[in-house]
């Protein structure tokens, strides 16, 4: 079969390389892709956003089957146009993937279905939100009520910090559009989890544990940014909080979704703080995390092309999906300055190193220029490594990230530190 994969992140290399795997596929496809990507698939120069040209290039070539990466296309309907033009599509619908387009609305579900999440007040006016910031205390947490590539939420420990996040998102407009709402919401204490599901609209089937490191620098300090390393599975995420979090979370957020007329199929994310009450949800994501992806998908067994055609065909009940027991580690090597300003085009060497370390490198913000291999976003590179345990892979995994550099090149050093203190 012919597959297209939209996207072109560390995710999307991460799902190219897996379906690459697949005896059952023939061609994979990536619009647009990056030069990594471009070793494994065929890259079509085709926007995420651009559903008109993704479309034309689906039924033109033939496409069998299309997973979406990233969220803008999801939120903008590419599933629904795709499943009208009678095309095999996995992803949430636009309906369903407001869960993530729209903090606001995943609140509104969360508190109406009585799923453990934190309390909130949602604003249009910026002086209400300062005047409720200023009623409620901090610490606190204020998110841009849209799409924000993962940096629209901003943890603020005093209550001059999320007085400027508010100015930020609503008057700076920092976010754009995203910001003309916003949420605050009580801060909760506890280490997250990252819980990502196959669903089908009725069935939900949760993958392997991982956890995200969400600040730029060591020991979690600085701003967040998109994610800088993940690893999986997650020690915190014991047995015992399992039946838990599908029954009280998983379950009724599909059920909860069906009920409002979103029927939801595809993954769905479950970003949670383990709490001293339990654990409750901090945010969804309408899909793959980027980059607990790389740490996730590397440990699946099954063939992931015939987990998509259950979800596809609503038969995910039947399914059995078998992972290996080594642990994964990745660690994202990013552009100097980011999440802030950053410069591209710098030359990265030691690629063919680091893999012959064992470890896999997925490519996230690289292009190619003049026969080199060259940065062009912020978070470049993913570099994956599996090992017995969760020591190991770290191992393994900083091994290779030592092989590779580029001017300006930062990354974490404690990427599955807090699983050591657990183990």
């Amino acid at each position: 079969m012919k597959v297209l994969v939209v996207g072109g992140g560390g995710r999307e290399h991460t799902l190219v390389w897996k379906f690459k795997q697949s005896p059952r596929v023939a061609q994979v496809y990536c619009a647009p892709g990056n030069a990594g990507i471009a070793a494994d698939a065929v890259c079509v120069n085709i926007g995420v956003e651009n559903t008109e040209g993704l479309l034309k290039f689906a039924l033109d070539e033939g496409i069998d089957l299309t997973v979406v990466g990233p969220e803008a296309p999801l939120t903008l309907g590419l599933v629904d146009k795709f499943r009208e033009a009678g095309l095999r599509i996995f992803g949430a619908s636009q309906k369903a993937a407001e869960l993530e387009g729209s903090k606001i609305l995943a609140k509104e579900i969360m508190f109406k279905y009585n799923i453990p999440t934190a309390k909130y007040a949602d604003f249009t006016d910026a002086a209400k939100a300062v005047a409720y910031i200023r009623e409620t205390g901090a610490p606190c947490v204020v998110k841009a009520d849209g799409l924000a590539a993962g940096k629209g939420v901003i943890v603020a420990m005093d209550e001059q910090t999320a007085v400027d996040a508010v100015k930020l998102i609503m008057e700076d407009r920092a976010f754009g559009d995203s910001g003309n709402r916003l949420v605050v919401e009580e801060y909760l204490e506890g280490e997250e989890v990252s819980i990502l599901a196959f669903t089908d609209g009725t069935t939900v089937i949760p993958m392997v544990s991982s956890q995200d490191h969400k600040r730029i620098f060591d020991n979690d300090e600085g701003p967040n940014t998109g994610g800088m390393g993940a690893y999986s599975p997650a020690p915190v995420y014991t047995k015992d909080l399992e039946p838990f979090v599908y029954d009280k979370i998983l379950v009724p957020t599909i059920e909860g979704m069906k009920a409002e007329g979103r029927t939801y199929e595809g993954v769905i994310y479950a970003g949670l703080m383990l709490t001293r009450e339990g654990p409750k949800v901090l945010e969804y994501n309408a899909r793959f995390g980027d980059p607990e992806t790389q740490a996730v998908l590397i440990r699946l067994e099954t063939d992931l092309v015939d987990i998509i055609e259950a979800v596809i065909d609503k038969r995910l009940a039947g399914m059995e999906i078998k992972w290996h027991e080594e642990a994964a580690v990745c660690v994202v090597m990013a552009s100097g300055g980011y999440p802030g300003r950053y410069d591209k085009g710098h030359i990265i060497s030691g690629l063919g190193e680091a893999s012959a370390t064992g470890a896999t490198v997925f490519h996230a913000g690289t292009a190619a220029r003049e026969g080199s291999i060259v940065t062009s976003g912020g978070r470049v590179l993913g570099v994956t490594a599996m090992g017995r345990t969760i020591p190991e892979a770290i191992d393994n995994v900083y091994k290779a990230v030592e092989k590779i550099t580029w001017d300006g090149v930062q990354y974490r050093k404690d990427i599955g530190q807090k699983a050591l203190k657990r183990l």
